[in-house]
């Protein structure tokens, strides 16, 4: 176990700096951060002192080496357009997106599981059809589209819920949530089904296409003929197995909500980090892109880490054959 954790260790150090050199060299040549921090009507003598100051003028090793470094220590400069340290801005963006990411999480794992137990035992009822109906439009609708028709019937036709924003925050230190408020959960429950749609979907068909085909193992067939209940053979034998592939996907799909959460955040102006980069591409905002390159490479790599071990936990064949190799 120790070993497979190492090796994956070392798997994650060699993508982070991998997309470390991709955002350093964003960082070093796109754009220019000196005419960004400067007036047009500076002079050339202090163009050239902040070129030295900034280290600009260093050899690209020690340019990257000193990116890295500060990398390492949270550090990404200062944002151009604001000109406050990006990793301030990241922060203080943080809170509202890590809650969206969870809450459309939690949505797509418990509907996306139930649906999809449910359809794999009664394959060939109505509700299955209606249910697999439905689960095209959220396959196949944009986000954008699905948050906007959101927005029509329960904001603005029903006025049921908030079309934008986040609602009454509490500050909590350096945690700022809206899960303590009325507004706030009103103002999560629209983006986070826009943004759980396609995950639910994907899970449900993925435990749908799982189970049926777990069902019609031999095992199974033996557990009934020993006279197992159907609870037993479903829960305890078909869905265990289902589990395996199950927790891989759900463990991509919750880095690809992070990570993919510009849209929903941009259609509900939530004040997440999404709509941070955004702005920051409008403007060509170079270390807000950076920063926020290194970010989701960072959340990525850590999911693919955990998912890697729950794997291995889960499935005994991987204890195995790790165990058949160290011989």
């Amino acid at each position: 176990m120790l070993a497979f954790i190492l090796r994956r260790l070392a798997q994650s150090i060699v993508v982070m700096g991998v997309v470390a050199l991709i955002s350093f060299m964003l960082f070093r040549y796109v754009g220019d951060p000196v005419a960004s921090l400067l007036g047009q009507d500076s002079r050339l003598e202090d163009f050239e002192d902040l070129r030295q100051r900034l280290g600009l003028n260093d050899p690209f090793y020690v340019q990257f080496g000193r990116f890295v470094g500060n990398a390492l220590q949270g550090e990404f400069g200062i944002s151009y357009r604001l000109q406050t340290p990006v990793t301030e801005l990241i922060m203080s963006r943080l809170p509202a997106t890590i809650e969206l990411a969870f809450a459309s999480a939690l949505i797509a794992l418990v509907f996306g599981l139930s649906l999809g137990v449910f359809t794999a035992l009664k394959p060939r009822s109505f509700l299955t059809g209606v249910v697999m109906t439905l689960s095209l439009v959220g396959v196949s609708l944009p986000t954008f589209l699905i948050g906007i028709g959101l927005i029509y019937v329960f904001a603005v036709e029903l006025q049921w819920l908030p079309s934008f924003g986040r609602g009454q925050v509490v500050d909590l230190g350096w945690w700022k949530t809206g899960l303590l408020t009325e507004s706030g959960l009103r103002s999560l429950i629209l983006p986070a089904i826009t943004l759980s749609l396609f995950q639910l979907t994907l899970i449900m068909r993925l435990v749908r296409a799982e189970m049926l085909e777990v069902l019609r193992q031999d095992y199974i067939k033996f557990a009934r003929a020993r006279g197992l209940s159907n609870r037993a053979i479903n829960f305890g034998h078909a869905l265990k197995n289902t589990m395996v592939p199950v927790i891989t996907i759900t463990g991509l799909q919750l880095g690809s909500v992070i990570a993919f959460s510009i849209v929903t955040e941009t259609v509900f102006q939530w004040p997440g980090v999404g709509s941070l980069f955004i702005n920051s591409v409008q403007v060509v905002d170079v270390p807000v892109m950076a920063a926020y390159l290194m970010f989701i490479a960072f959340v990525f790599v850590v999911i693919n880490l955990i998912v890697d071990i729950l794997y291995y936990a889960v499935d005994p064949r991987l204890r195995i054959n790790a165990s058949g190799s160290g011989k």
